[in-house]
């Protein structure tokens, strides 16, 4: 069901854009849609990197009591509206891709902190008393018990973080880094309807694929791991 509704809905953009203007666009869709997706798939590796250890760390006990506190360091990507956070990455870094970036990493980051954090502080305790009782070290228990249990919470936290970030990225425009923005942006000072209705249909399906993808994989990874 799910992928007749797709498939319906792009046979319907595809009708409104016009055959015509994709074909006219269609070097530039190729070049910027590759940029997109090296801004999105570098500032999500960063916030994996980063937020993936951050979570895990403010789970621990040692960390009671001060997590949330900690937590708003994260949050500095949220609170901060996108267009500010990118004038402040300029301010830095100067023009391109690098401050672009930057930028998608910050909103990128509190989903999987957060989500990490959580899915780690609602694994049982019983899960993890019977851990320790069969005589496996901390580390055993975060990586045998915890983690694999957390997965699910923890991929709704990427997937968040995903989508807010494949949404973002055109604003990278703004500051001279290539992205479907440069569709979009130019369509919008031009009164460019199709050009402009393809860089954002073309943007909200990145979003829909790269989300199918992680919720795809997940699964796959569960149900392998269910069955070993």
């Amino acid at each position: 069901m799910g992928c007749v509704v797709v498939i319906a809905l792009v046979a319907l953009l595809v009708h409104w854009i016009g055959i015509s203007t994709i074909e006219h666009y269609q070097d530039d869709l190729l070049f910027y849609l590759q940029a997109h997706i090296m801004l999105v798939f570098v500032s999500m590796i960063a916030a994996l990197v980063v937020g993936l250890p951050a979570g895990i760390f403010l789970s621990r006990p040692s960390m009671e009591g001060r997590a949330e506190r900690f937590m708003q360091f994260f949050n500095i990507g949220n609170t901060i509206p996108p267009l500010a956070v990118l004038a402040i990455a300029l301010s830095i870094l100067g023009i391109g891709s690098g401050p672009a970036i930057f930028a998608l990493f910050l909103a990128s980051l509190l989903p999987i902190v957060r989500n990490t954090y959580e899915g780690l502080r609602n694994v049982q305790g019983s899960l993890k008393e019977a851990a320790v009782g069969i005589g496996m070290t901390p580390r055993q228990v975060l990586f045998k018990v915890e983690l694999p249990n957390a997965v699910p919470i923890i991929v709704g936290g990427v997937r968040v973080a995903l989508a807010i970030n494949v949404g973002t990225a055109p604003l990278a425009f703004l500051i001279g880094a290539n992205s479907l923005g440069s569709l979009i942006f130019p369509g919008i000072a031009l009164n460019n309807q199709p050009q402009l209705l393809l860089g954002a249909a073309c943007t909200a399906l990145l979003a829909l694929l790269l989300d199918a993808a992680v919720s795809l994989i997940s699964r796959v990874w569960l149900e392998r791991g269910l069955t070993h």
